[in-house]
């Protein structure tokens, strides 16, 4: 059995605390904390789905095109069975244009825009066809035609002027034919290694690779990859399926696939291939075969396809292979507390204050990146209250039991100021908001409350409604540029997120973890973290979730499930303190994303 000294050369070092500069991978002892602690190299992010613009017409078996922003979907089965609709999105919704000239499903796809692709092959009228169409971002035109008519063949492939046909059925015999375009004309080219249909595909003419798909009778889990001339074999899918999509402009060497149907039952399993291996990411929000994919391995759509029943749903792929920071465990606050404010620009300086234990606290505390020290308190024991700023210059507005309170944090003492229009708690703060900026949304008084405050430093002012009544929201940013997310409604928690401009709040992409009672923390509308929270009936949740501006994406979870934290700093520093679990809790994690951390092993 290998041993450290064998693997690096060197013994295990013995250590008062921690050195100032591992080498990643470099494991020691502290003897002081009684520790063996390794300095690791940080994951990369699973990426994850987030909803996007419904089609406006349910269907299976349609073909695609283009890009996470710019997509094309035709064809499929709708009424009648065999459908002409084609529709373009825009990055937010779709639009009905002008049909293709001959109805079908099953068909093959390429294209890099909505305004260029290509259909080809599928069921025309009562049988198999070879019919081609070219789209120019107004009409469909028919072209020249594949040479074998053909079914089911791989979706997602190169572009307009240049794409490959692969594989396929002809009712029912299953085949290895590959076809290449040229723009005017399909050429026979090297044959796929084993004949399939129902299969998908990313790449280009020279360079693709194309995965799954049913072999005479089983279902495949086989990739082939195509080098312009012959396929080779490579790494198989973890989960063998067919009527899978892929990301139909993703490479040979980076690309996803996902949906499908397994045998016994539909997939929503997404996985990303790295040019040697597939690795398993996060799940479709609704399992479906038959369904249809756009985009790349980093940015990509799906839609359409059957559950059953047939679908509109899209859904908008981010975040494979971006770096995730992780949570350290640092020193608790004085008082254990839930339900309290927080403020500040990063993981090293903070302010917490109020909350409750019960009792309510008036206590402030202030965090120097080591330890918590008490400071003078607030002027009246407030909780769930609404907060901003740094830890020399906060601000406190609102609390539970519908106080207007406001007051002002000099870096030593509290002073009230000039109270909100209307009492409230439980609102959603722009954490990165200053003493002379801030915003207070949503929130709860005898009822919950879609008021929006904004504070100029001496007065508030009521602005605009945020679009979705509630409370106990997680909120980031500005007075100009902010974000809330989830909350508890009058109909029950939500996932739904709004994004402030300075003017008006606009629904965006839910988060991926529907709950209330969490926070957030992040400068602006485009860069959010979120964490903990109650997520149903059961207990606090330590989930985090990262908005990189048009969706949420899962990072590691925090240390300690936590419901009623506050928070302080950014997407890439922050400090998460207090909350419950239940009980009441001290305790405090730190958010980073350095290249490396430092992770213990055992403790004695």
């Amino acid at each position: 059995m290998a041993t450290y000294l064998g693997t690096h050369g060197s013994r295990i070092q013995n250590y008062t605390t921690d050195p100032d500069n591992p080498n990643t991978g470099e494991v020691w002892y502290n003897d002081t904390a009684n520790t063996l602690k390794f300095q690791y190299q940080n994951v990369t992010s699973a990426g994850s789905w987030a909803t996007g613009g419904n089609l406006n017409t349910a269907r299976f078996g349609l073909g695609n095109a283009g890009t996470y922003t710019s997509a094309l979907a035709w064809g499929g089965n709708a009424p009648p069975p065999k459908s002409a609709l084609t529709e373009k999105y825009d990055g937010t919704s779709w639009t009905e244009v002008n049909d293709l000239n001959t109805a079908r499903r099953y068909t093959g796809g390429a294209g890099v825009s909505n305004t260029s692709a290509l259909a080809y092959a599928g069921e025309a009228g009562p049988g198999i066809s070879a019919l081609t169409e070219s789209w120019n971002g107004t009409n469909w035109t028919a072209v020249n035609a594949i040479n074998t008519a053909r079914r089911f063949v791989a979706l997602g492939n190169g572009t307009n002027t240049a794409a490959l046909c692969i594989g396929g059925d002809q009712d029912p015999p299953r085949v290895a034919l590959t076809e290449q375009w040229n723009g005017t004309n399909w050429t026979e080219t090297g044959d796929l290694n084993t004949a399939r249909s129902q299969l998908a595909s990313a790449g280009i003419t020279t360079a693709t690779i194309a995965f799954g798909g049913v072999v005479n009778p089983p279902i495949s889990a086989n990739a082939e990859q195509f080098n312009g001339t012959n396929w080779t074999e490579v790494g198989d899918l973890n989960t063998a399926r067919q009527q899978l999509a892929g990301a139909a402009l993703g490479t040979s060497t980076s690309t996803l696939a996902f949906g499908g149907q397994t045998g016994p039952a539909t997939t929503g399993k997404t996985e990303l291939w790295n040019g040697t291996s597939w690795s398993e990411q996060n799940d479709l929000a609704t399992a479906r075969e038959y369904l249809a994919g756009a985009g790349t391995a980093t940015n990509a759509l799906a839609f359409g396809g059957s559950g059953p029943p047939d679908l509109t749903a899209t859904e908008e792929w981010t975040g494979a292979g971006q770096p995730v920071g992780a949570w350290t465990t640092e020193n608790s606050m004085n008082t254990a507390r839930k339900s309290l404010a927080g403020a500040g620009t990063s993981n090293t300086a903070a302010l917490a204050y109020g909350g409750s234990g019960p009792p309510t606290y008036d206590l402030t505390e202030s965090y120097n990146g080591t330890n918590w020290t008490e400071v003078n308190d607030l002027n009246a024991a407030k909780t769930s209250m609404g907060c901003a700023g740094s830890y020399t210059a906060a601000i406190s507005f609102g609390s539970g039991g519908a106080s207007t309170d406001t007051e002002l944090w000099n870096g030593t003492n509290w002073t009230e100021t000039t109270n909100m229009n209307t009492g409230r708690g439980s609102m959603g703060p722009a954490m990165a908001g200053t003493t002379t900026a801030a915003l207070g949304a949503g929130g709860a008084n005898g009822g919950v409350k879609n008021l929006t405050e904004q504070w100029n430093g001496s007065n508030w002012t009521e602005v605009n409604d945020i679009n979705t009544t509630r409370y106990s929201i997680a909120g980031a940013g500005t007075v100009t540029s902010a974000l809330i997310a989830g909350g508890y409604t009058p109909g029950g928690q939500t996932a739904d997120t709004e994004s402030w401009n300075g003017t008006n709040w606009t629904e965006v992409n839910n988060l991926n973890q529907t709950r209330y009672n969490f926070k957030g923390s992040g400068v602006s509308n485009t860069s959010a973290l979120v964490f903990g929270g109650q997520p149903g009936t059961g207990p606090g949740t330590a989930k985090t979730e990262l908005w990189t501006g048009s969706s949420w994406s899962e990072q590691n979870d925090r240390n300690t499930a936590v419901v009623g934290p506050a928070s302080s700093g950014t997407v890439t520093s922050a400090l998460g303190f207090g909350g419950e679990g239940p009980p009441a809790l001290a305790v405090t994690e730190s958010w980073s994303v350095p290249s490396t951390t430092v992770k213990t092993i055992s403790t004695d």
